[in-house]
């Protein structure tokens, strides 16, 4: 006697792999008999196609070949290169440049890019030449972009929130109502778990300090993605010194006196992501404006020393967006 559908088992299950030089992992609701080898398979297959499209890791990738093509040549897209390109413009113009799509030169020069270490030779000045996103020029009819010459696009601070889009609406077409995805940090949660109750994640933030007992925020993800960056997590030597992961495409160097960290919540995790390098490019109170110019749900949290020799000092700053999504 076969038991009714409504009553079968419904669990979370998890799935991980590797992607883009980092891990990736979805819990998901399915019913007891899914096939989770070919749910794995697929969302595996679907992050591979992205970075066989824009990573500038691989040789072969469609990104790669964009960037050593030969000025004034056109170049047809894939639809989901475009999509990615297009948005990553968008924010390029609503943040007057922190963020930019070009800024290859500079990720190479600095030691960050594939070929690793820097030469002696790199002037940020001269790079800094070479990094113009409005010299990208887009034929939306066409589905292609113009290499006008010399320009390196580098979607490393966007792709990995488009693949977590992906994954999303991978699992979405092969049914699957309820998941939380997660590529690098970046994260979207969708439907509900078995329960009735929404993916709950913490909001990352500063964990110096053991005497900093404050409570973490817990966002509630279902139709809603997370983003996080800022110099916590992205550093390295560079000549004996340490300098920054995010670099500053206005100025051709990374950036001085960044947050600690910059949380973006967003309908999708592709601008989540973007925007949370440009407002962590931007710093505290320059992004704040930004945030709140253009209704972003963003969280900033810097840290400065105690002028007392006490322990060091946690600010944080949000959004009204933001802080009613706290409250929600």
């Amino acid at each position: 006697m076969h038991a009714p559908a409504a009553s079968v088992t419904r669990a979370v299950d998890v799935l991980g792999g590797s992607t883009m030089g980092t891990t990736w992992s979805v819990k998901l609701v399915s019913p007891r008999n899914a096939d989770l080898h070919a749910l794995h398979s697929g969302v595996q297959s679907r992050l591979d196609d992205v970075v066989s499209q824009m990573s500038n890791w691989e040789a072969a990738s469609d990104l790669s070949r964009y960037n050593a093509a030969d000025a004034g040549s056109w170049h047809a897209l894939r639809e989901e290169f475009f999509a990615v390109l297009s948005c990553a413009l968008d924010v390029a113009h609503a943040c007057g440049g922190a963020f930019d799509p070009t800024v290859g030169p500079l990720v190479d020069g600095w030691g960050f890019g594939p070929s690793g270490a820097t030469t002696e030779r790199f002037s940020p000045e001269a790079a800094r030449a070479q990094v113009q996103w409005r010299r990208v020029v887009l034929d939306r009819n066409e589905r292609r972009v113009l290499q006008p010459g010399g320009t390196r696009l580098d979607l490393c601070a966007i792709a990995k929130g488009f693949g977590v889009d992906a994954v999303a609406a991978h699992l979405r077409s092969c049914g699957v109502d309820a998941a939380l995805v997660e590529v690098g940090g970046e994260l979207f949660g969708f439907g509900r778990k078995p329960d009735g109750t929404p993916w709950r994640v913490i909001v990352e933030g500063w964990d110096g300090d053991e005497d900093d007992a404050r409570e973490p925020h817990v966002l509630a993800l279902d139709g809603l993605a997370v983003a996080t960056s800022g110099d916590r997590w992205h550093r390295r030597e560079h000549h004996g010194r340490r300098i920054s992961h995010t670099l500053d495409p206005r100025s051709g160097h990374p950036v001085t006196n960044a947050p600690v960290a910059v949380t973006v919540a967003a309908g999708d995790a592709m601008r989540a992501d973007a925007w949370a390098t440009a407002l962590t490019v931007l710093g505290t109170h320059e992004g704040m404006e930004v945030a709140k110019a253009h209704g972003l749900t963003a969280r900033f949290v810097d840290v400065r020393p105690s002028t007392q020799g006490f322990a060091d000092i946690v600010e944080e700053r949000m959004t009204p967006a933001f802080e009613a999504l706290l409250q929600a």
